[in-house]
This record gives C-alpha cells, structure tokens and sequence, in this order.
C-alpha cells in the first residue's frame, strides 16, 4: 500500500530535474551563469510536448490564429517607440558590505533592516536598471547601429502586423501567435526556473474592435485557465488575481494574472492583458507606416485593439513538475513519482523485459513502438522493482514488461504508474493502448 504524499519543495524538483536529466545548470564545469539553463533529453522533450499542447490549443479555437516567428534582435527604434527604451526598468539597490545586489521592490528586502546575506545595514541609494540587453550590430558604432535582444516576443507581432494580414487576408477578430526565446538581465534571478535572465515565451496578441474587446478578454480567461486544467493542473492551485492600478504596465488598461500556488506562494504563471491598441499605435507613429485596417462594413479604417496571453516555457515546465511531483512509501520503499498527464509526459512508456535472455523479442517491440513515432525507453538493467521506480520518477504513464509467458501468450503487463494496476494486454494492441493514452 502507498502511504500519503509528501509535500514538494524546491529543492526536491531542482535535484530531480538534475539527476534525471531534465535541467541543467549553464556551463557548470566553468562555475554556470546565474539565471540561464540547459535542458536535458527529458526535459527538451517536456519542453516540445509543451508548447506542441499549447499549439494545438491556439489552433482549436474558433477564431483564426496565425503562427510567425520573429527575431530575437530587433532595432533601437523598434524598442523606442514600443515603450521600452524608456520605461523597462526595475528599482535596484546594493548592499555596500557584501556587494550583493537586490530589486528595491523584492518582498524579502527592506531598506530599513539589514541585508540578508550579511545581516548588515549599509544600503546605496535605489536606482533604476535597464532590463535589456544592448549590443552593437555591424562594424560601425552609433545610435544606427544599437540593437536589442528581445525583452519579449509581442513587438516581432506588432511590426509585423500590417504584413500578415495583407499575406493572409485575415479578418478582425483574429489573433497572430509566436512562440521564441526573450532576454531581461535581471537583478536577482531566483528560485531556479521561475525567472530567468534567458527564457521562451508563449505569446498570443489577439486584434479585436474597441467595442468587443471585454467581451474576447472574458473568453480568453476562460480559455486560457482550461488550457492549465487539460494539461492535468490541480484546479485547487490555479486562481485569477486582477491587477490593481499601481501596477499595470505602461501600454495596458486592465489585466488579470493566472496565479499558481508554489511552494514559495502565490506567484503569476500567465498575465491576459487588454493592450488596447497601444502597440500599433507607436509603431504608427514613430515608423511613419499605416499599421491600420479597413472595415468594409463602416466603410472606415482603423486601428485594431488586442488582448494579449503569454506565458513562460520554462516556468509552465515548473508549475507542471511542481503540481505532478508525488512522493510516498510502496512496501517499505520511498518512490518519487511524476504524475504527469501522459499529452506532456517526456517518455510515454517503458519496455522492461523481465530478465535479460528476453531482450531480443522485448527490442522488436521497442523498435516497432519507436519507428511508429513513440517516445519511449528500453531498461533491462537491475531489478523489475527498481525499473519501476526510475520510470516513475521520470513521469512515464505506463510499463510493459515482458516475461516468459509472453513467449506463449503474445501478451505483456502493463503497469500503470498511478494506480499500480497491472493488466496483461495483446503486444499486437500497444499501439492502441498508447493512443487510447494520449488522447
């Protein structure tokens, strides 16, 4: 029988994801680079299934939704006229005595205390630190020749706009999807991957009319909370928090954050922003370009308004780890299992031979699996029991295991990773099974 979950901590997910292969940390033999990760075989292939779900969710949706995918170095001008040249920043400040520095804002710093690390009071005065990265592009230096890398991936959808839509010939509403990697030197990167200084987003700029755009940013609440659900997210750990005043961003009119309860509290997972139409209205102004469209209907031309959705690659790849990570005592023996929704799952199942001299007939049916587009394993090392427990914690729904009657029967066990029921199944019904599975 199994005993009752332990709790997840941080802790537990980063030396998971490093012993399994998930994550690691970038160039750690040269001491890494804070706030930047590798992903391992198991954790590239989470990441594809991941945003391979979140495709396919766009794609559902009644509306059309394009696919593009921008540069990740965009001008200075580019980033002028959206805002950010001038206004993205976070309030910095540094400890004197042990040289550590700190976002102003952190909830854990108060400039009326000491530092945390040193437990020292000897603050510099709060200023501002310019979040992106700046380099110079060609051989000449100048203004002309500064470039950005992307703080995110909605601008390469903005300037792009009036571009898609001739190609296209779409219609308002409609929305223009992109999913790519975004840069922000953070100050103080922090609980592993939650927020990083090199990240993917998930982004969705949805053009609407003025006059819809509450009724679309209401659907894509409910659209974008049911995406978590389907993925296997525990309802119980998802909620809406609203944006008071005080903290909306610049090109924003309201926005509500899809929060996820962490082991380090309640935290955002996706921000659904009304952007009105902000975006295409400076790029307006500042290129000299008509970004607008005509609407047959009114006979007049005009500048669409957008609901946006982005979310992080990375940090769904934790909220996903952290919600499925499960830990209990199976007849006297701790078991660290991931219970993944198999749609994520890296590995989506296991072929185990029950001893070594049935590894040629249990190869075949690994091969046969494999050339069929499944991504599965083959473990004839140690123990069935201990087999077991390395797919488990690697989020492997099921097991087949074959064994010397299968040699008679034509059937192998399938073990499910959740229940730990074991059901005997025709090998000549696997492939049915595993998409029975994944549906």
């Amino acid at each position: 029988m199994a005993s009752e979950n332990t709790p997840v901590t941080l802790e537990k997910i980063v030396s998971l994801c490093k012993r399994r292969g998930f994550v690691y940390q970038t160039a750690e033999i040269y001491s890494g680079l804070n706030g930047v990760y590798d992903f391992g075989p198991l954790g590239a292939q989470l990441k594809i299934n991941i945003k391979n779900s979140w495709l396919k969710d766009m794609n559902s949706q009644p509306e059309e939704i394009l696919l593009i995918d921008g540069s990740i170095l965009g001008p200075f001008d580019e980033w002028k006229a959206s805002g950010h040249v001038d206004s993205f920043a976070d309030p910095m400040v540094d400890c004197q005595n042990c040289k550590r520095r700190f976002r102003a804002d952190d909830p854990d710093i108060d400039l009326n205390k000491t530092c945390p690390v040193c437990r020292v009071k000897n603050w510099t005065d709060v200023r501002q630190f310019k979040l992106m990265f700046e380099t110079q592009v060609g051989a000449v230096a100048g203004q002309s020749s500064i470039a950005f890398l992307r703080p995110e991936t909605a601008q390469s959808i903005f300037i792009n706009f009036k571009n898609v839509v001739t190609s296209n010939r779409v219609k308002v509403p409609f929305g223009i999807s992109q999913i790519g990697k975004a840069f922000r030197n953070e100050i103080t990167p922090k609980q592993f991957l939650f927020r990083l200084r090199e990240f993917e987003q998930m982004e969705l700029e949805f053009f609407c009319k003025e006059e819809n755009s509450r009724e679309f940013f209401e659907k894509w609440l409910e659209r974008r909370n049911n995406f978590y659900l389907n993925l296997g997210i525990n309802p119980k750990n998802i909620r809406f928090r609203e944006h008071e005043k005080d903290e909306l961003a610049h090109y924003s009119k309201y926005c509500t954050d899809i929060e996820y309860n962490f082991p380090f509290g309640w935290k955002e997972l996706e921000g659904i922003a009304y952007r009105t139409n902000y975006d295409l209205s400076q790029h307006i102004k500042h290129s000299g370009k008509d970004l607008s469209i005509f609407d047959p209907q009114t006979n007049e031309s005009f500048v669409p308004h957008v609901i946006e959705c982005s979310v992080g690659v990375d940090r769904t790849f934790l909220t996903i780890l952290f919600d499925a990570y499960y830990e209990d005592e199976i007849e006297g023996e701790k078991r660290i299992c991931l219970k993944l929704n198999p749609k994520v799952a890296p590995v989506k199942a296991a072929i185990l031979p029950l001893v070594k001299k049935l590894n040629e007939p249990a190869i075949k049916i690994y091969q046969e699996l494999k050339k069929s587009g499944f991504v599965i394993q083959f473990d004839e090392s140690g123990s069935i029991g201990k087999r077991y427990r390395r797919q488990d914690e690697i989020g492997t729904p099921v097991c087949f295991t074959f064994d010397f009657d299968s040699l008679q029967d034509q059937k192998v066990t399938a073990r499910n990773r959740d229940t730990l029921e074991q059901n005997r199944i025709s090998i000549d019904q696997i492939k049915n099974y595993l998409n029975d599975l994944l549906k």
